[in-house]
Order: structure tokens, then sequence, then C-alpha cells
């Protein structure tokens, strides 16, 4: 069931985002007088279409991982004296450039429609509340406390958790200070802390980027209740049931549900010894001994783990620590354009530190993590949705946009410098260029697919 639902998730991410490029060439291509002849999302035999007054093919193909928009052009077969001057290769070279510029142009724009909306119709986000610093960490060094509120990180805004990540996420592989601005209230000026860092997860895929400076977000007493037993799962088996309470490991004595995942986690394969209090057959309460042994279990960072396949019983963060972000329109459609730049600035920083070493390759990921992420944005919400479809259509923009033959960058190159030189690269200069970008693209895709397998 996951996995299908996984699949059609990425084929509506893959086919609102494919769409959307496609239709700015298209759209572009029109308007500059450039006959279209087909337009199609996903590659292959198609498995419907359609056609509209001009003679354009629209059509839904079989492999739901691309699209392309095929127009007339006498290199790819003759064309009709009357059609010449709708021939895509027989436009000027400013009219070729702005329709392949058109594809990722429409993912930049796209992503801020996305934004407007999510800003527009408002979310929370957990108050960046700082609960621990651990002792020796950078965040220790620059004088962090528990208690303060984050609120910005290299000047930026950080309303929640997450804008805190996304900002960090900008200065992996550096080597310097961060700059984090936090307050001990809300009342109080913030406060400017320069987190010293060198090579900061320079061949790290580690997603714990706050944990990584020393931070443990704040977390409120959540009691140790059992909401979730996965069936077959040490816990079952151990005999822990839904609504039991974890009073005491090992005579060990549990306040927290995070307590009592510390200790399960640093027990992995080991026997333990359980006191649960659950309601009696009169009503009231009953304590009872248990015989706990949780599984091994390997986690992304690689660290072998206890696990037992258990959930928490559904609690509530104080209304004080639930924040509401939402703009009116005006100030939503600043904030989504400001947002957009933000993206794109990281995820061109980001290709430039693989470039250079500086970020490990085992950052690419392939169609099965984007499958993952898009089933997971979804069945959290529209925000999550949102803001997951905004942030993979800017990086398909910026990597369409990469100087790169085969890519609309390649193709936008070309005509830059036939536009220079007065006539077009030699035919031969031509294939040599396709031959490398596409041995490029499609040892980047290899890395990508084999990163998707390691992590599953």
């Amino acid at each position: 069931m996951e996995f299908i639902q996984s699949a059609l998730s990425l084929i509506v991410t893959l086919g609102i985002l494919v769409t959307i490029h496609e239709y700015g060439h298209f759209w572009v291509a029109r308007r500059c007088g450039v006959k279209v002849l087909r337009f199609s999302v996903g590659f292959g035999r198609p498995l419907f279409s359609w056609y509209d007054k001009q003679g354009t093919e629209f059509a839904v193909a079989a492999i739901p991982l691309g699209g392309y928009v095929k127009m007339l052009d006498e290199r790819e077969g003759p064309v009709a004296p009357a059609e010449q001057n709708q021939a895509f290769n027989n436009r000027p070279v400013g009219q070729r450039i702005a329709i392949a510029a058109a594809g990722p142009i429409a993912n930049f724009l796209f992503a801020i429609v996305a934004y407007w909306l999510m800003f527009m119709l408002g979310f929370n986000v957990l108050v960046p509340k700082i609960g621990q610093v651990e002792a020796g960490s950078p965040a220790d060094q620059a004088g962090l406390v528990p208690g303060y509120e984050v609120t910005a990180v290299e000047g930026r805004d950080t309303p929640g958790w997450r804008a805190v990540s996304m900002e960090l996420i900008n200065r992996i592989g550096d080597t310097g200070n961060i700059r984090v601005e936090a307050r001990p209230g809300d009342s109080q000026p913030a406060e400017l802390f320069l987190l010293p860092v060198e090579n900061w997860l320079q061949q790290s895929e580690e997603k714990n980027l706050i944990g990584e400076l020393g931070l443990t977000p704040f977390r409120p007493p959540v009691p140790a209740v059992m909401g979730q037993i996965v069936s077959d799962s040490p816990a079952e088996q151990g005999g822990l049931r839904v609504g039991d309470r974890i009073v005491s490991v090992e005579d060990q004595q549990v306040e927290t549900w995070f307590d009592f995942v510390d200790i399960i986690k640093q027990a992995p394969e080991t026997p333990l010894t359980v006191t649960v209090e659950r309601k009696g057959e009169n009503g009231g309460p009953q304590w009872v001994e248990l015989r706990l042994t949780p599984a091994l279990h390997e986690n992304e960072a690689g660290e072998k783990v206890g696990r037992l396949g258990v959930g928490v019983a559904a609690f509530e963060y104080p209304p004080e620590m639930i924040r509401q972000v939402r703009h009116d329109p005006l100030q939503a459609f600043l904030s989504a354009v400001d947002q957009t730049g933000a993206d794109t600035m990281m995820t061109l920083g980001a290709i430039k530190k693989m470039l250079i070493g500086l970020l490990s390759l085992d950052n690419l990921s392939g169609p099965i993590t984007i499958a993952q992420v898009a089933s997971a944005s979804i069945s959290s919400g529209a925000e999550d949705f949102l803001s997951f479809l905004a942030l993979l259509s800017i990086s398909l923009g910026v990597l369409n946009l990469l100087p790169i033959p085969v890519l609309d960058g390649g193709h936008i190159l070309y005509y830059s410098l036939e536009a220079l030189r007065g006539k077009p690269l030699p035919e031969k200069w031509q294939v040599v260029g396709l031959k490398i970008g596409l041995s490029l693209i499609l040892t980047l895709m290899t890395v990508a697919i084999y990163n998707d397998f390691m992590r599953l």
C-alpha cells in the first residue's frame, strides 16, 4: 500500500511540474509563430491523446518521468514551403532563446504562485525555542542557552524550526561563523551569536542540521503513554498494550516519552524489565512488569539503535509554542517572491559546493526519494505539499538553466553563441556537446538512483 501511495504521489508531483514546465515552452512558441506538433506529458507510447484546432497533439504518455514539446523543425524532417516561417529553426535567434528559457521561467513563476497560496492560506509552525544545548558544541561555544528563541539565521527571519533548517542548509561545507540571532523572551531584543564551524558536514548526509550545532528543540513534558503498537513488533511480543504508561525501565524512573525513547535507542537486542501502569479490570490503575527486548535498527546516520515498534499517544503543544504564519494577499506575494529567490540561491549554492567538493554527492536524490517525500508531504497537508512543489519546481528550473547541452540551458548557450558569431556553431561541435551533456546527465541520474537504493 505504501509503495502504491508513493508511486501515485510521484506521478501527481511530476505530472504537475512537467506540465507547467512544458507549457512554458508551448505558450511562448505559439506566440512566436512556431507550429507545435505535440505537447506530451511523459515519454514513450501515448496512453491517450487529442488534437486542438491548430493541429497540435496533446498526449499523456506511459513513462511519467518528464515530457516534451515537439515543434516543426527542418532539422527533424521535411517542412512544406507554406510552413517554412512556422519552423522553429527559421525563427530569429532571440525568439529561440525565449522559447528555450520559457520552461524554467514557468517553474519559477509556479513556485511564486505556490508560495503565495501557502502564505495566504496560512500555516502553523513550532516556535524555535531552544530546549537543550550540548556542552562543547558550536552553540555552546557561541553562548546560546536553553530557553532562547531563534529569531534569525544569517539575517533571515526564522518563524519556525523548519525555517531554521532551511537557512542552515546554505552553510553546509563552510568554515567560519554561522550568524544566529536569538532572544530570551518575546518582549526582549534579539542577541547575535556566532557559531564556529569548520568544513561543516562537508562529507556527511546528516539531516539533523540543528542537532549538529548542539541544539535540541524545546519539548514539552509528554507522558510516556502508548498510542500505537506495531503488529508483531518487540513491543507486542512483550505484552505492551495501547494505553499503557511507562513507569520505569530497569528501575530507572521514566518521566516523559522522550526519556523512554532515549533508553530504548541505547539498548538494541538487550532484554529490559519495564514497569507499566495500565487500567485494571475494576477500572483502577494496575502495575504490570514486562520483559521487552528492543530490535536492532540502523538509522540514517548508520548508528545501531534499539526499536520497539511503538508510537506515542496524541498530545498537544502549549498554545504559546504554536505560531501561525499568515499574510494578506500583497504581503503574501512579496514573501513568495522572497522565498523563491532564497530557494533559488540555496539550490545554486548547493550545486556550486558539489562541484568544488564541499558537499557530498550522497545528497543527490532520485525518483524514489522524491516519491517518498511527495507522499509524506501530501499526507501532512496542503502547506507541506505546496512547499514541496515550490522547492522541487525551483530545483527543476535551476537545473534546466545550467549550460549543459541536452538541457534548456545548453540550447540557450548554443543560441547565444550563434547570436555572437552571426551563424550557428558547426554541427560537429554541437554533436560533441550533446554527447558530453548526455553522458553527464546519465552519470548524475545513476548516482542519484544509487543513493536512493542505498537509503532504502
